[in-house]
């Protein structure tokens, strides 16, 4: 049976981003929280590395900005990265005030500042080797402190609820259908401002170190309800993840190269200066790139991630999460190198948002990894996505509080109708749609791309889609459907964006254009209903 649940504000997504805008909007209203599993299984909790912040006296914002430039391609948008980097200090400052535990410098009591690639200065603030952790476990425990947010666990947001508005010709933003997965029911969420703070869509690939939550629902849901949505094509590969048949999905976290881990091939060859001159702090693209190339030049399953010559007390006292983690699969790093290869990390694209976080839509925000903001450009630079979390996350609180008394409630929406959908006897096929998404994407849209591999991408996502929409249309829907049908849309999306960029940047490398463009220009993709107008635009 179905229910409706009424607030003030409605977040769908429990990660960093989601968790501050709703601590930072409690006074100011009553706030629901939708976290589709349990609330400490995003990917917030799995970040190892830090939060990069301008908080040593040798570095400066100039600096911090000019390195996030320089790592973006030519595509950050300026003014977006200095809005980031001049909040940093503000957002580390609220974080260690809400009890976040960073690790402190030995003797002076000041806080271990460590360096990642592409940084010019250390300058990423962290708890170990396992600052997501820390964060979000902070964060969760004052949500479940705090009388005015109730967090709604197991459930998944399927459709964002639209109405027309009496003030202006854009539609508004008034809730959500979610399915709880606890009673199988939908229930409706309607609220006076909606916030999506979903995460990424990196599950889209076959090898990723993503949770399984990373799926793309807000950027899909978005994208049916009418906002645009820019530069899906830059999806970051992070270099190192750990190689192992029972190893699923775990990160070999940056800072190991920034404290002095070598990268070598199966004969121990180092390799990494062939490709740049900054050897293993090289940035991301740069790293996975060349991975790739010695992988396929080798005929290789993968390379090697060493620290070995460090001091064993050195090793165990910065990264016992992933010592710890290794030694589960017998590798020990104070000892043997790490085998590892890249995977899909970080959407760099997304919904397409102002300073605020504001989206097309009335009252709807979006902020973290499912916007796209202009800060990351053509490659994210480590450790700059908590950080971009918090600062979008208190810019659109801000925002939000400030306008929430003008903002009327919405008008009742009916109930989701399932009454002519039936039970699926057919989940195989749910299943089967689904590896094979990540299958081809990982083939013909992954770190190295070329315009007959998105061709081919393009009819396989096409028949995909048919099957999927019929199965939704006929059946009762499900957790993996719901997921499913958002992975095929944000593919579509990706494909579509990567098919449209004639040049190699950043992230995107193509062997048909390996050359830059002269002039940078972002991927901007309207959908036909387009929120930011009451006519429709045929660009699809």
């Amino acid at each position: 049976m179905s229910n409706h649940f009424s607030s003030d504000i409605l977040v769908i997504g429990s990660g960093a981003a989601g968790l501050t805008l709703a601590l930072q909007l409690a006074r100011h209203g009553r706030v629901h929280v939708l976290s589709k599993n349990a609330v400490n299984e995003g990917s917030t909790w799995f970040a190892q590395g830090g939060i990069a912040a301008v908080l040593d006296d040798d570095d400066s914002i100039e600096a911090h900005v000019s390195d996030t430039l320089n790592a973006g391609g030519g595509l950050c948008h300026e003014d977006a990265v200095r809005f980031t980097v001049e909040r940093s200090k503000g957002a580390i400052r609220w974080l260690i005030d809400q009890g976040v535990n960073f690790t402190r410098e030995g003797g002076n009591g000041g806080y271990h500042l460590t360096q990642e690639g592409g940084h010019s200065h250390r300058r990423i603030i962290h708890s170990a080797d396992a600052t997501g952790e820390a964060v979000h476990s902070t964060l969760i425990d004052r949500v479940r402190a705090e009388p005015n947010i109730e967090l709604f666990e197991d459930h998944v947001a399927l459709n964002l609820i639209t109405q027309a508005d009496k003030g202006s010709p854009k539609l508004r933003c008034t809730g959500a259908y979610a399915l709880n997965r606890r009673d199988d029911h939908v229930h409706v969420f309607q609220s006076r401002v909606v916030v999506l703070a979903t995460g990424g869509a990196s599950k889209v690939y076959l090898y990723t170190s993503n949770p399984d939550s990373a799926s793309g629902d807000g950027i899909a849901m978005a994208w049916r309800a009418g906002c645009r949505v820019a530069n899906m094509e830059f999806n970051q590969f992070h270099p190192t993840c750990l190689y192992h048949p029972r190893a699923k999905t775990f990160l070999i976290t940056e800072a190991l190269r920034g404290e002095g881990a070598y990268l070598r091939l199966p004969s121990g060859e180092r390799f990494m200066t062939r490709f740049d001159e900054r050897a293993e702090l090289a940035p991301r693209d740069i790293v996975a790139r060349a991975i790739d190339h010695e992988m396929k030049r080798l005929g290789c399953d993968c390379l090697y991630l060493d620290i070995s010559h460090k001091p064993a007390e050195f090793i165990s006292e910065h990264f016992p999460t992933v010592k710890a983690r290794c030694l589960e699969f017998g590798i020990d790093i104070t000892k043997e190198p790490i085998p590892v290869v890249p995977a899909a990390h970080y959407t760099c694209g997304g919904i397409m948002v102002d300073h605020h976080g504001q989206t097309d839509l009335l009252n709807l925000y979006a902020i973290g990894e499912t916007s796209f903001t202009g800060l990351h450009g053509a490659n994210r630079m480590a450790s700059n996505s908590l950080l971009e979390c918090i600062v979008y996350a208190q810019s659109a609180a801000e925002h939000i509080g400030e306008r929430l008394p003008e903002i009327d409630a919405p008008e009742a929406s009916a109930a989701w109708d399932e009454s002519r959908v039936t039970n699926s006897d057919e989940d195989v096929i749910i299943s089967h749609n689904w590896d094979e998404l990540r299958r081809f994407m990982w083939d013909y849209v992954g770190i190295v791309r070329t315009q007959k591999r998105l061709q081919r991408a393009t009819h396989r996502i096409k028949l995909l889609q048919r099957e999927i929409a019929e199965y939704y249309s006929n059946y009762k829907v499900s957790s993996d459907l719901i997921e499913l049908r958002n992975l095929a849309m944000v593919a579509e999306l990706i494909i579509r964006s990567a098919s449209a960029r004639r040049e190699s940047r950043g992230l995107h490398f193509s062997l048909d254009y390996p050359e830059r463009s002269p002039i940078a220009r972002d991927t901007i993709l309207v959908p036909m209903n387009y929120a930011g107008q009451n006519v429709i635009v045929n660009k699809e």
